[in-house]
């Protein structure tokens, strides 16, 4: 009778803690794939996954442009995931900007976001947690992504784009935003 009375209020505490454990590290997750093909913006040439960087043509932030045109661009850095892929920072026709991931390959996770960063790609990860600009949730862990970068935004300011578990202040990768 007595191991009863601690056996009931044992097995309810293990019952909740298994229940917040799930609910806040979702192990299902290392399993999932979300796809994504959004039209990239400007084509790609097909990446490999090493993580050298790539830069693109010098182009001037404020020369008009008729078509879409990479300004920056860099390959993924795995942080606490490995990543592959390209992203890049894409001057619009109307002026505005985006940022376009090229075959990005990395795990799914809970509360991923997409953040600019004023930080080189180089820096300790907890950085990439501070002055950022998000643009929202991850669209999908696999394919093509597009991001709209608002307006008001200082595009000669971002160094990197990073994606960024929220929930645990945690960097899955980071790519530099380098130009030529």
């Amino acid at each position: 009778m007595r191991h009863r009375r601690f056996l009931i209020p044992a097995a309810l505490v293990l019952v909740v803690a298994l229940g917040v454990g799930l609910y806040l590290f979702q192990p299902w997750r290392l399993l999932t794939v979300r796809e994504t093909n959004d039209a990239l913006l400007v084509p790609t040439a097909p990446v490999s996954g090493s993580s050298s960087q790539t830069t693109a043509p010098a182009v001037s932030a404020s020369a008009p442009v008729e078509t879409p045109r990479e300004i920056a661009a860099g390959q993924w850095r795995s942080l606490e995931h490995a990543t592959t892929g390209k992203a890049s920072l894409v001057r619009l026709p109307g002026g505005g900007h985006s940022v376009q991931f090229a075959a990005l390959n990395t795990s799914d996770g809970p509360d991923l976001y997409v953040y600019l960063s004023p930080h080189a790609s180089t820096q300790p990860e907890k950085k990439f947690g501070e002055g950022f600009t998000s643009l929202g949730k991850l669209k999908g862990n696999r394919g093509d992504q597009v991001y709209e970068i608002p307006a008001g935004v200082d595009v000669s300011t971002i160094r990197s784009v990073v994606i960024w578990c929220q929930r645990f202040s945690a960097g899955f990768a980071v790519a530099p935003l380098e130009q030529a």
